[in-house]
């Protein structure tokens, strides 16, 4: 409440603690994700975050992120992240300091090929909650493209492109 009137906006900060992150989020095999910043968490509307840790010699099983966008940010590690590109599969290596965007539907993997260190990562999407649909492989399942707004295609985001199994031409 402001001058005795009420709004829809939060009007404080919230800070999340490293201790406070919580393992109840969607999971993938491979991987711990922690969430920090939520709905449940904090109340936020538009934005999830959260931190993923994939152990030693660790790869994650294959999954993608909904209609979320998502952004990376490499903290400690060597971590790589797998996609199809032209039916083929292609590796990001990063390195601390990094950062890799995921767009909606791509289907992903992380993988940590170092013996002995972890990765670590902090994670941001655009949805309130952490969006997590797990997959056999890498084919993209995604939504189809139906129209385009300068180089953006526009999503249906529950049409499945079971028919159509490639990426949108940008």
């Amino acid at each position: 409440m402001i001058g005795g009137v009420s709004d829809q906006y939060d009007h404080r900060l919230h800070r999340v603690g490293h201790d406070d992150l919580t393992e109840d989020t969607t999971q993938t095999a491979g991987m711990r994700r922690r969430e920090a910043i939520s709905g449940k968490s904090v109340g936020s509307s538009a934005i999830w975050m959260g931190e993923t840790i994939v152990p030693p010699a660790t790869g994650s099983g294959n999954h993608h992120h909904g209609e979320s966008e998502t952004g990376i940010y490499v903290v400690s590690g060597h971590p790589e992240f797998v996609f199809l590109e032209n039916d083929q599969e292609t590796r990001l290596t990063t390195s601390p300091g990094d950062f890799v965007y995921v767009p909606p539907w791509v289907p992903h993997r992380e993988e940590n090929p170092d013996p002995q260190i972890e990765a670590v990562v902090v994670i941001a999407r655009s949805t309130q909650e952490a969006i997590v649909v797990n997959l056999d492989d890498l084919v993209w399942v995604g939504p189809v493209a139906v129209g385009r707004s300068e180089d953006q295609p526009t999503w249906h985001a529950y049409e499945q492109a079971a028919v159509n199994r490639e990426a949108p031409e940008r």
